[in-house]
């Protein structure tokens, strides 16, 4: 069956997002489409609470939100690690085991200490524990006047550890994407581009919307 998409046209988009990072790797992946990215952090926006339980519930909320509150196309990522062995957890609840202020009375995310729950859940199955795992990304691409397009795009690997690389954000020092050996904090962020789950998704997008 033929699915046919709206397409976008160069002009300003939202970019759903507070997160430095995820705001810096998706401008590098619009820019040669004619799109002037603009963060929702730069506009001031206010970040809707991600009640969904599900990667593309969180991102159309997400994009539903900046582009009606902005007036413009808005588009949101939701994205997470799913570890076979802790039955694809954290998943849509990755960013929330980063989250300090449970643990420590403090604001703001500890990405050391994420990696290291992961790893501690791990290490109680046993030195012969699966240690697959995938990142993956949902891209929601929405109007002001409501319609929205779906993207998915998955990046499978394995975990490490310790941590290592200085060039990456999230769970990247500890994820091998598959056939490598480098992790993808290690991995120079062009390179990254070309191999994550963000570009598999947004690979799908562009062959979509432009």
């Amino acid at each position: 069956m033929l699915v046919t998409h709206r397409k976008l046209t160069p002009g300003k988009l939202v970019i759903a997002s507070h997160n430095a990072g995820k705001v810096r790797e998706i401008r590098a992946l619009l820019e040669p489409y004619g799109i002037e990215p603009v963060s929702a952090g730069d506009l001031g926006l206010p970040e809707p609470e991600e009640t969904g339980t599900t990667f593309r519930e969180n991102a159309l909320l997400k994009a539903h939100a900046s582009a009606s509150a902005a007036n413009l196309p808005a588009l949101a990522d939701d994205s997470g690690l799913e570890v076979a062995a802790l039955g694809g957890r954290p998943g849509v609840y990755t960013a929330d085991w980063a989250e300090r202020q449970a643990f420590e009375g403090l604001p703001g995310r500890d990405w050391y200490m994420a990696m290291g729950k992961v790893e501690g859940l791990l290490a109680e199955q046993g030195p012969d524990v699966d240690r697959s795992a995938r990142f993956v990304c949902t891209l929601a691409l929405a109007w002001p006047d409501g319609h929205a397009e779906i993207f998915e795009g998955r990046a499978e690997g394995r975990l490490t550890w310790p941590p290592r690389g200085k060039l990456g954000f999230g769970y990247d020092p500890v994820f091998v994407p598959e056939g490598r050996t480098q992790t993808f904090a290690e991995i120079p962020p062009a390179e990254k581009h070309a191999i994550s789950h963000r570009a598999d998704a947004f690979a799908k997008l562009v062959s979509g919307v432009f």
